[in-house]
């Protein structure tokens, strides 16, 4: 071999050697950060499965799970690049895309459903009876506080009820210490927390039927569900707003970062199942109805290799 091709051998199989490391090396520099939600909640539990998934899928340090006080917070991180990735409600994250297009969707993961909740032994048997009564909104700034504002509006209820600011654990506490007389929570169905033996006869849920055309007049997002009776021992089965979450990253993210950040997620949903029931929704093919989000195009990878 003359010393020209024994040159060229060797520079080719140095290349080689480059572009093989390259498909096998991790991200192992990545450091990751998950805007999630209040300590125990459904964001937060699920963030913290998902950044264990991702440090062993990605061969990374674990990415460090951020509690916030809910959907408006997480997107102003992301945006503001105080987070890499957000669980975020699809009615604030559609709002905030209207103003700043620097979002990109990685996935469509679980859907929220409206609560109007009063006591079993309430007067309260319509939206329209909730005026001059006190409501707790969910807490300051949050997803729920987001979506109660706007259910009161409709309603013609804003001026004529006194908001309270209180969490899950604490408007129930309130509903049942007569400190107040209704509360509204977007979550999962069932939400753990409403569905424990010690409560189920206690709550009761009311129907927003009425209420829909309004909402999704302001929202394109907002869906029309039913609560089952059987979820909360109802009497009855109440129809209600349903509101997807999606998981949001910045637009200027890595392509690679996002393809494989998707693949890990759907690759845990066994975990994430186990860790919380809302998880069981999240599949690749409704993963993809991010609208109007549009996807990363790394997500859009994964998803076109998976047929979807």
């Amino acid at each position: 071999m003359t010393s020209s091709r024994r040159t060229r051998g060797l520079a080719l199989a140095g290349v080689l050697l480059l572009v093989l490391a390259s498909c096998t090396d991790g991200f192992g520099g990545l450091k990751l950060r998950i805007a999630a939600g209040n300590a125990g909640g459904v964001y937060d539990t699920l963030a913290q499965t998902l950044a264990t998934a991702w440090q062993s899928g990605l061969d990374i340090d674990r990415p460090q799970v951020l509690q916030t006080q809910g959907s408006p917070d997480n997107v102003a991180k992301v945006l503001a690049g105080q987070a890499d990735v957000a669980f975020v409600a699809a009615d604030v994250a559609a709002d905030q895309y209207r103003n700043n297009p620097g979002l990109a969707a990685l996935a469509r993961i679980h859907d929220d459903y409206l609560h109007l909740v009063v006591r079993r032994d309430s007067d309260i048997q319509s939206v329209g009876q909730l005026h001059g009564r006190r409501i707790a909104v969910g807490s300051q700034a949050s997803g729920v506080e987001y979506i109660a504002e706007r259910l009161l509006d409709v309603a013609n209820l804003t001026s004529s009820v006194a908001k309270r600011r209180l969490d899950l654990d604490q408007s129930v506490a309130a509903l049942l210490n007569g400190e107040v007389d209704a509360f509204i929570w977007s979550g999962g169905l069932p939400t753990p927390k409403l569905a424990g033996a010690n409560l189920r006869n206690a709550l009761r849920l009311l129907d927003i039927g009425g209420l829909m055309p309004k909402m999704q007049a302001i929202s394109p997002v907002y869906g029309t569900a039913t609560i089952p009776a059987s979820t909360y021992n109802q009497l009855l089965p109440v129809t209600t707003l349903v509101v997807p979450n999606f998981l949001v990253v910045p637009k200027s993210m890595r392509d690679d970062v996002a393809e494989a950040l998707v693949r890990g997620l759907f690759d845990a949903r066994p975990q994430l199942a186990e860790a919380n029931p809302a998880a069981l929704s999240i599949d690749v093919h409704p993963g993809i109805e991010t609208q109007p989000i549009p996807l990363h195009p790394g997500a859009l990878r994964y998803y076109r290799a998976q047929k979807t």
